[in-house]
């Protein structure tokens, strides 16, 4: 995808007196200035997320600023109006600013859409630990009741119906001072159990979500509309209540699923006020064990703190598969059915039922052998997941001995920590980068020092940690490292050809990584190598920088992501250590498909017999000099990919964390000649649907 800029169309431009190289110029309109289009490259736009941090930062200028799509114009503060234009992939949207500080907000603001709003590059809204495999849709009875599957597995229990409280809310108050008086208060309270609530959750993505909802609470629209209502003489609840009643029908009527889905998180913080204004204390989630939840609405503060010990699973008549609430019940691990039929509203409480929350069914008052079934089902589930957790900690081996390593890809300590604990043997990509992102100044090497020997105190001498260097530039820049515009980034300045440009931030960065090296075992990796030229230079600038720190005890390796690298692995060997294989990126080079384009994506597949015959090229390049090949893409977490992964010669995967137990598991039930076998017959075919298909087959 291109994040590049536009020049405003018109012949009325200056040029804006800022360094920022994405701001070329600025169309006058009575005293504003206007950015040039910027191209959301947000998978989903500008969903809840990145609205909310979008809103965010423009809260911190003075100026009056406008987030414009066509002829329609948002609050740039407003997390509510921005999720309102309901931005796509694809659309160009400008930044329109009036005030003191408006060519600086436009800098920020622009730089901050073009780095996604700190959404990872292919980061979808939804991301669930598991998938959520799509099943042919059954006919409705009046004993299997459907809806959409939004969480995967399967439990049976007893149905116990949640129904939102009902507030009784005056019209009009007491005078507007106290009106306004006791708002602010019920706001700030809010404010207050939300940050409680988000305090308790250990997963990014809950606390993400709660953010987002005090977001919400500072917003300017919600806000002028509420103390518009308490200027005309309506009470507090009343002028709160139409505010974000109004904003949640306006989301709920887009055309956009995942944008029509968060009108649920507005009316949650609406309600929250709503309670804490009428007095009323809202009532907890105090579910029997053994309970399947039926709701006409589950709200996301309620799902996230769900007792899975008494809540075996749920069903919503509204939502889908892309609502935070759908986000929270994968995160918990029990299965949910959103847009349930109509008639489990009606159901009897106690009523005993089934759930299928890959399925997208509710199995109401099942036969014995329909329980059998369901039961034969759980147990199956169960004891696999059970083996491969009890395993995690194991030596990763194929089912006759060969040692695998598997690691993990982590951005800082505590993502380190969390790895160890399921079972990591190691860090094969520590992304460097998440150090420099969402600051105006780079990290001084004490800080970044500090950062890197906390990871490798976490991995401790016995586990391998490996660096990537800067990775950025391009579709990736940073505010205070000016780069040129590209017409096409991802074949200009990125990964080391920035480091290699910018010699000040390598040598600082290479030194604090180097003060890592007594702590553990320390691998160096210079990411998006094409040439030897580039190797020889990355490597004689960290030669000088270990002779100046005395640090020599550290691997060398190169990441393998474009096809260079790949078709000359026999010659990079002899220089380096070993390899790593970016899978993500090297699928794009190899195939001339950008991963977020949206009529490519799909067939962007890191199984595509060109990317695996890179792939295989690498490992026979590196085994034909005695050095090692790690794959550290997407394709490493996929269980069916790892054993022909395994038969092509990689000796290290690095996966997310929460596929470690799996792969660990999925390795084991393999012999390397199966795997060799496996890599050799997959290596014959010809295209994608072939080669799923046949590993599909041998999946064990």
């Amino acid at each position: 995808m291109c994040n590049s800029t536009s020049a405003a169309n018109g012949s009325a431009t200056t040029k804006l007196e800022s360094s920022s190289p994405v701001l070329e110029s600025k169309p006058v309109v009575s005293g504003k200035i206007i950015s040039p289009e910027i191209e959301i490259s947000n998978a989903a736009g500008l969903h809840a997320r990145p609205a909310a941090v979008f809103a965010s930062k423009a809260k911190t200028f003075q100026s009056d600023l406008s987030l414009l799509l066509g002829d329609q114009s948002a609050n740039a503060k407003s997390v509510v109006g921005v999720m309102g234009l309901s931005t796509r992939q694809g659309d160009k949207v400008r930044i329109e600013a009036e005030g003191s500080d408006a060519e600086q907000a436009l800098a920020e603001l622009v730089q901050l859409l073009l780095d996604r709003c700190g959404e990872e590059e292919h980061e979808a809204p939804v991301a669930p630990a598991v998938t959520v495999t799509a099943a042919p849709k059954q006919e409705e009875s009046a004993d299997l009741l459907t809806g959409v599957g939004a969480s995967p597995g399967i439990a049976i229990g007893r149905v116990y119906h949640h129904r939102l409280q009902e507030f009784d809310v005056p019209e009009f108050g007491e005078s507007t001072a106290r009106e306004q008086k006791s708002f602010a208060e019920a706001a700030k309270e809010a404010a207050a159990q939300i940050d409680a609530i988000k305090t308790k959750l250990l997963d990014p993505a809950k606390q993400a979500i709660m953010s987002m909802h005090q977001e919400l609470l500072q917003d300017p629209d919600l806000l002028a509309q509420t103390y518009a209502g308490l200027a005309e003489g309506k009470s507090a609840a009343w002028a709160w209540r139409s505010a974000f009643s109004s904003y949640s029908a306006r989301l709920e009527a887009q055309d956009n699923a995942l944008l029509s889905e968060r009108a649920n998180d507005i009316r949650d913080v609406g309600r929250r006020v709503l309670a804490l204004l009428a007095g009323v204390k809202q009532t907890s989630l105090d579910v029997p064990a053994g309970s399947i939840l039926i709701a006409e609405d589950l709200t996301p503060s309620d799902t996230a703190v769900l007792d899975p010990g008494k809540v075996m699973g749920f069903c919503t008549r509204t939502g889908g598969a892309t609502s935070h609430v759908a986000i929270l019940a994968r995160s918990l691990g029990i299965p949910a059915v959103c847009g349930i039929s109509q008639a489990a509203l009606a159901l009897a409480d106690n009523e005993q039922v089934i759930i299928d929350g890959s399925r997208g069914t509710l199995r109401v008052s099942p036969s014995v052998e329909q329980i059998a079934a369901a039961n034969r089902e759980i147990s199956r589930i169960a004891e696999r997941r059970a083996a491969e957790g009890a395993m995690s900690q194991q030596e990763a081996r194929t089912s006759d001995g060969v040692r695998i390593e598997v690691v993990a890809n982590i951005r800082n300590a505590a993502d380190a920590r969390e790895a160890v604990a399921k079972g990591a043997e190691g860090v094969g990509l520590l992304r460097s980068e998440f150090l420099f992102d969402n600051r105006d100044t780079a990290p001084s090497e004490e800080e970044q020092t500090s950062e890197y020997s906390a990871v490798a105190t976490v991995l401790g001498k016995g586990r391998p940690l490996v660096v990537r260097t800067l990775d950025v530039g391009g579709d990736k820049p940073l505010s205070y490292l000016p780069l040129p515009k590209e017409e096409n980034p991802f074949l200009g300045l990125r990964g080391v050809r920035v480091s290699l440009d910018r010699p000040d931030l390598f040598r600082t960065q290479l030194r604090a990584i180097l003060q890592a090296s007594p702590l553990t075992n320390l691998h160096i990796m210079f990411p998006m190598v094409a040439s030897l030229e580039e190797l020889r230079e990355a490597k004689q600038i960290l030669a000088e920088e270990q002779a100046s720190t005395r640090h020599s005890d550290v691997k060398i390796g190169i990441m393998v992501e474009v096809p260079s690298a790949a078709i000359l692995a026999s010659r990079f060997a002899p220089e380096v250590d070993f390899f790593s294989i970016g899978t993500n990126d090297l699928t794009q080079y190899v195939l001339a498909m950008d991963r977020g384009h949206p009529q490519l994506a799909k067939q962007a597949d890191a199984l595509h017999p060109g990317v695996l015959a890179m792939i295989a090229m690498t490992c026979d390049g590196a085994k034909a000099h005695g050095k090692w090949v790690g794959v550290c893409g997407g394709l490493a977490s996929d269980e069916i990919a790892a054993p022909l992964l395994v038969g092509m010669g990689v000796k290290e995967l690095s996966v997310s964390t929460p596929a470690i137990a799996t792969i660990k598991a999925t390795l084991s039930r393999w012999t390397m000649p199966e795997c060799q076998q496996l890599a050799k017959d997959v290596l014959a075919l010809s295209t994608v649907a072939e080669v799923r298909g046949h590993l599909t087959d041998k999946a064990k």
